[in-house]
């Protein structure tokens, strides 16, 4: 089982690199279909496989306007890419 400080950290990270690519995370479980709980979750735990979330972290403080992609390193780049296009 996941400690819980270290999911709620990752769940902030992947909050903010959805933001940072344009995703609204929250809207996409709303609107249903393209993206449910379950597989929130499941990207919350792919997260926590990160091997160097600080420059995660880093590379996240440092996208003041945005970017177009996440880092080839993130775990979750396919997941955002989808729903950013759709």
């Amino acid at each position: 089982m996941q400690d819980p400080e270290k999911l709620k950290k990752h769940a902030v990270l992947m909050d903010r690199m959805a933001e940072t690519v344009g995703v609204d995370i929250q809207q996409e479980i709303l609107d249903g279909g393209r993206l449910t709980v379950s597989e929130l979750g499941d990207a919350v735990l792919r997260c926590c496989e990160c091997s160097d979330p600080g420059f995660c972290g880093s590379w996240l403080d440092a996208q003041k306007t945005g970017a177009m992609q996440t880092p080839s390193f993130c775990r979750n780049s396919e997941m955002m890419a989808r729903l950013r296009v759709e």
